[in-house]
């Protein structure tokens, strides 16, 4: 079969190889690296696809093979490429035993629709033999060696919406000077009407403590100082655990592994991902403040301060018991710091419903406030709700919010002027040294002693838009 490499952006809808195939004739096996050389193709998409920012860069090498990956985040698809290189080594003993096979495993799948499309999509490529899934990669030589034996072309993308277990990688964190992203959890149950994670992600799905805690403490031995714990729906680990014949984790949930994660030494730092507002109550955060390496920095989802939108988007608070929550954590700790995703220009947003937003966000006062103008995703309620926003109403909307979330900023930085803070150091640039306090306030300071990966205790100076100067106590 002929070599050929695609790059296309979101659903390809139309695949035109770059050679003209004139037969069928496998070519010699050529070594993996031959792939760095090949010709590749741009396919145009549409300006409404490029709008939903949905990137989908699929390589397709040689005879036959393609790894799909579908992930949230690039550093993890790169960790578990890593992770996989005992069969990447496998793969290639197959090569030098079968002259027609040429496999390249490229880092290079990123897909953020459902699984069911791309497979659609895949099947119509004829080049294609072999596709590989997300839960599917970590037995990729399994199904390398099938296809050898039967020479049957295949593509291999379960329903994830079936997949009841965690696929764990083991060890394949993506880490950071001084900190480490560790995934505790992958799907989501909550349906919210814009989101198409529940699809393409499939349920919730715990990964087990036991596995968790051993990544952590090998981190922890490498001098990585914080972890931050992070997944689909994090305020849901440990849901599935009470289907599980072990009844020690029957009741298992996040409080427990933080709990446990606190324990481990040489961890000072554990960060909590994106939560589900709804996780604190009295009792969660009477636990959780026990926990003397707990970051004071809570990233609540909240999405809209109207509860009319809140309601057209499935989400499964109100205003007022977000306030309650906001209390709670204020109350709790005296230096919290909260913040939070926006989305404006829902369907059916009305110019009394975004201003209703924008009084509770003026109420709340977020020291950050990440805006997203809403962009439809097919397969969801909201894609096919009456009353959907100009993009110039989402602009201008949009513009507002960005606003108000720097000015509050600002105002909580200059907060901080003649305070006294501890701060990991995290990059260094032209001997001025970067890093976050406890609750995530990025820090700069001028030294010329070594401050990298250290967590050291400085005087804020002057408030900048997005950063505090200091000095070394």
């Amino acid at each position: 079969m002929a070599q050929a490499r695609y790059q296309y952006e979101t659903s390809p809808r139309k695949l035109e190889p770059d050679y003209t195939r004139k037969s069928k004739q496998r070519p010699k096996r050529k070594p993996l690296k031959a792939v760095e050389n090949m010709p590749r193709q741009q396919i145009k998409v549409s300006k409404e696809q490029r709008k939903r920012q949905l990137r989908t860069t699929v390589t397709v090498v040689g005879l036959f093979l393609l790894l799909l990956t579908i992930s949230c985040r690039n550093s993890q698809i790169d960790k578990q490429f890593d992770k996989i290189q005992d069969q990447k080594k496998q793969l290639a003993a197959l090569q030098k035993e079968n002259e027609q096979l040429n496999v390249s495993i490229q880092n290079s799948v990123n897909i953020s629709t459902i699984e069911k499309v791309a497979k659609e999509e895949l099947a119509k490529i004829p080049e294609i033999d072999l596709v590989l899934g997300n839960n599917e990669k970590v037995e990729i030589v399994k199904y390398v060696e099938e296809y050898l034996n039967n020479h049957i072309d295949n593509i291999k993308l379960d329903d994830v919406m079936y997949s009841k277990q965690f696929s764990d990688f083991g060890d394949v964190t993506y880490t950071e000077k001084t900190r480490a992203v560790i995934k505790i959890q992958d799907g989501c149950d909550r349906f919210c009407s814009y989101c198409i994670i529940p699809y393409a992600r499939g349920r919730v799905r715990s990964r087990k403590p036991e596995s968790i805690l051993s990544e952590i403490t090998q981190i922890a031995s490498k001098g990585i100082k914080e972890v931050v714990i992070t997944g689909i729906h994090i305020a849901s680990y440990g849901k599935d655990f009470a289907m599980s014949k072990d009844s020690k984790l029957e009741n298992y949930r996040l409080i427990d592994l933080l709990e446990e994660i606190n324990e481990i030494k040489g961890i000072e730092r554990i960060r909590l991902g994106s939560i589900e507002p709804l996780l604190i109550t009295e009792e969660f955060v009477g636990r959780l403040k026990k926990l003397e390496k707990i970051c004071h920095h809570f990233h609540l989802s909240l999405q809209s301060g109207c509860d009319e939108t809140l309601k057209r988007m499935n989400r499964r608070y109100t205003t007022e018991q977000f306030k309650e929550i906001v209390k709670i954590l204020r109350k709790t700790y005296d230096d919290v710091n909260l913040t939070t995703d926006i989305i404006v220009g829902f369907p059916g947003e009305t110019e009394e419903e975004f201003n209703k937003t924008y009084q509770f966000l003026e109420e709340i006062k977020f020291y950050k406030m990440h805006v997203f103008k809403y962009s439809p995703r097919k397969g969801t309620k909201a894609a096919v709700m009456p009353n959907q926003i100009a993009g110039n109403i989402k602009e201008e909307r949009s513009k507002r919010l960005i606003e108000l979330s720097d000015k509050n900023e600002m105002e909580y930085n200059e907060s901080y002027i003649g305070k006294k803070v501890e701060v990991l150091f995290e990059e260094e640039k032209s001997e001025t040294y970067k890093g976050h306090t406890q609750n995530y306030i990025m820090v700069h300071c001028k030294s010329d002693k070594n401050l990298d990966n250290k967590i050291v205790k400085v005087i804020c100076k002057k408030a900048e838009k997005e950063h505090i100067e200091s000095e070394v106590l």
